[in-house]
């Protein structure tokens, strides 16, 4: 049998102060009440403040979860010393950088860059690693500040900015008679592609698989790609992978709102141990809707607006390469539409009844990684602390199942779990963004197995009020133990 592996992962932040007013929570709020741009404005973070924050250090891969359990709290405020914006398989994208990469993403003309901020990107990114000859050619020359504003006035174009006010270019609708391909909507997918395309090349530069050898491509993002006769229709892991030189790929999206990543990781490893492809690559690009999301309650505690970012991961599976963990589709947990809403069912479903097949108990897993919510983005807000509420659900099954005693539930979150790192955009929180600690840490032999549990809100889309739910184990490669 052919054994499916995670060769590699990537996790990518992008920065993105200037962005947050487009966030569909904010963009509401301001139209109710325009004075409350300038509070938004004044409560955004530079870079440096961006780059050494301690969650975000921890989701690119500097820092291990668990070291946050050290740092005091707020953690806005305890900046790491000397933080790097790299690390070994992804970074921290600067927002005048970002908009080079929203121009390289570009293939209809939309985006418009100021010429002379645009020969200053072009600069800074001929030094970047991953960017090409064919990038900087693709940058083109930019256009006259008068051009933009002119675009801007006429109400079809939406204004990019940097340093928060200063104008830079502006991103043009697709079609004047299409709701589906407004500017606003067109900047949002664009934002998905350019920070997916980040995330994919740097999987691709520092793992043992070139480009060319991409078989299939699955796109896990929260964006509708398509027109008004197919909203939705796709295809953003085609779209992103074309630019990330996969020429022998193709692929497709899978839709599952915050669930669809982990989905797309089983679908990938069944794929490669049916012997259908030999490597299949998981993307997904941040969501610019979710920028801001609650940037109220951050406001009323007097903390900066700390969802002023993308997130985006990519993952590569491929066949046994003797060293990487190995996904168990044996192990693989689903969400069944007779299984029911409540805490208990869903989790009998994605925890109990998977670890059963295979003869393991709950407390057989080193590590759950659930939704992975940065507590100081949610509880501001008064949504609690998402990844803790998950730990304690877990260990309550434990308990009833006589693997653990009552008096160990709030244990089990420091043992099995580890504090909540992510931005706030559903389909990067759930789970994943711990798969390239646990690939990392399966193979220094910290732990021996990882378990993955994303939960979906399928009624949000007002077509069933069903939830959804998927997870899958992964554990250290036998070949690699021997």
């Amino acid at each position: 049998m052919i054994t499916p592996v995670i060769k590699g992962v990537s996790s990518v932040l992008v920065h993105t102060p200037s962005l947050v007013r487009h966030g569909s929570k904010p963009v509401r709020e301001i139209e109710k009440d325009a004075a409350l741009l300038d509070r938004i404005l004044v409560s955004l973070r530079d870079f440096e403040q961006a780059v050494a924050y301690p969650p975000n250090q921890v989701f690119i891969g500097n820092l291990r979860p668990n070291r946050l359990r050290g740092i005091e709290i707020p953690w806005y405020q305890a900046a790491i010393p000397a933080a790097q914006r790299f690390s070994s398989s992804g970074e921290i994208v600067p927002e005048d950088e970002f908009y080079g990469w929203l121009k390289i993403s570009d293939e209809y003309e939309l985006v418009l860059l100021e010429e002379e901020f645009l020969a200053e990107v072009r600069q800074t990114l001929e030094r970047h690693p991953l960017i090409g000859i064919g990038d900087l050619e693709r940058l083109g020359s930019g256009v006259s500040r008068r051009v933009i504003e002119e675009k801007v006035v006429s109400g079809k174009a939406v204004a990019l900015y940097v340093a928060k006010t200063k104008l830079i270019g502006c991103v043009l609708e697709g079609h004047e008679e299409d709701d589906n391909l407004t500017a606003e909507i067109l900047l949002e997918n664009l934002c998905n592609k350019a920070s997916g395309l980040v995330a994919m090349r740097h999987v691709l530069r520092e793992f043992d698989v070139t480009p060319e050898q991409i078989d299939y491509v699955l796109g896990c993002d929260e964006e509708a790609v398509g027109d008004r006769y197919q909203r939705g229709g796709g295809n953003m892991a085609k779209s992103i992978a074309e630019l990330a030189g996969c020429v022998n790929a193709s692929g497709a999206d899978i839709k599952s709102f915050c669930c669809a990543p982990t989905h797309a990781v089983v679908v990938a490893a069944a794929l490669v141990q049916a012997g259908l492809y030999k490597e299949v690559l998981v993307i997904g690009g941040g969501c610019l809707a979710k920028l801001g999301m609650k940037f109220a309650g951050h406001l009323k505690h007097g903390m900066p607006i700390l969802e002023d970012q993308l997130g985006a991961i990519a993952i590569l599976v491929g066949r046994d390469d003797g060293k990487s963990p190995v996904i168990r589709l044996d192990a693989t947990g689903k969400h069944n539409i007779a299984s029911g809403s409540s805490a208990q069912a869903i989790y009998q479903t994605l925890v109990v009844d998977p670890l059963e097949r295979i003869g393991k108990r709950i407390v057989d897993v080193d590590k759950y990684a659930v939704e992975m919510h940065n507590p100081e983005i949610t509880e501001p807000n008064g949504n609690g602390n998402v990844p803790r509420t998950n730990y304690r659900t877990i260990a309550s099954m434990a308990v009833l199942r006589g693997e653990i005693d009552r008096a160990q539930i709030s244990d089990f979150e420091i043992s099995y779990g580890m504090p909540g790192f992510s931005p706030t955009q559903g389909h990067i929180a759930a789970a994943v963004p711990f798969l390239l600690h646990a690939r990392e840490m399966i193979m220094q032999k910290e732990i021996r197995n990882a378990m993955f549990v994303a939960k979906g809100s399928l009624f949000l889309g007002k077509m069933t009020k069903l939830s959804d739910g998927m997870s899958f184990l992964i554990e250290a490669n036998r070949r690699c133990v021997k």
